[in-house]
């Protein structure tokens, strides 16, 4: 059954990428849109953007490792309707003397991001009585890559994570979904220097996410091709799915 659209949206990681096409997608009059990202200059540009549909829009550059202050972010932004943990980062490591530090970094935004976001929307909603949160993970949470072995975890607790809660949330009237998409034309796949099967662009990710948000589905993977993908390579042996995913590219 679809759900009221959502008026009051708090958007994390949005001045790129997924997060800067679902801002635009929901940009309209009537709508509050608080977004966040690192590139402040870029996020002001979706802000502006935003604001130029009619939506009520403004942009901080709140780094979602600071669990106080998305605490308080979320908190002078109420009443909110929708939030969308969706700040993550990827990449690769040149040597292994900058290997514990590069998978620090990755965790920190991936998983403490999540926390420090999905956290305290959750409590808030409760209070309220309503509320649907969504949480970026990716089709790399269903395989372990030997090549993006922490993109790989991160991404895998994202996704249980809000599968877990969604469960526990459910009897207060809070929604939770896992969005798990496949290569999407962003910064951060812009890096890679290897063939991206499936690779969609941002605005339709976006309208497959609204849709699927619209309709309260708990997982929302895609593309469809892809997930299928995922899905023999779990059904496979493990001895042989780890040869297949050994030579899988290393993320730059």
């Amino acid at each position: 059954m679809a759900e009221s659209a959502p008026r009051n949206i708090l958007i994390t990681g949005a001045s790129s990428g997924i997060g800067e096409a679902l801002a635009l997608h929901y940009a309209a009059p009537g709508i509050s849109l608080v977004l966040t990202g690192r590139d402040s200059g870029r996020l002001e540009q979706v802000v502006a953007a935003c604001r130029a549909k009619g939506a009520t829009a403004s942009g901080h550059a709140v780094p979602v490792t600071d669990a106080g202050a998305m605490a308080q972010l979320i908190e002078a932004s109420l009443p909110l309707d929708l939030v969308v943990a969706n700040a993550g980062i990827s990449g690769g490591f040149k040597n292994w003397d900058e290997f514990d530090p590069h998978v620090r970094e990755i965790a920190a935004v991936n998983i403490d991001g999540v926390f420090n976001t999905v956290n305290p929307a959750a409590q808030f909603m409760v209070r309220q009585g309503h509320g649907q949160i969504a949480v970026v993970a990716s089709m790399a949470s269903f395989v372990a890559l030997p090549g993006a072995a922490i993109y790989s975890a991160s991404k895998a607790f994202a996704r249980l994570y809000a599968e877990g809660l969604r469960g526990q949330l459910a009897k207060h009237n809070v929604r939770v979904s896992a969005i798990c998409p496949g290569f999407v034309v962003s910064r951060m796949t812009a890096k890679n220097r290897f063939p991206m099967p499936f690779l969609m662009d941002a605005e339709r990710a976006a309208g497959i996410i609204a849709r699927g948000l619209a309709r309260n589905q708990g997982r929302i993977a895609f593309p469809w091709r892809m997930l299928a993908l995922m899905r023999l390579l779990e059904t496979l042996p493990y001895p042989l799915t780890a040869w297949l995913l050994r030579r899988a590219p290393a993320k730059d």
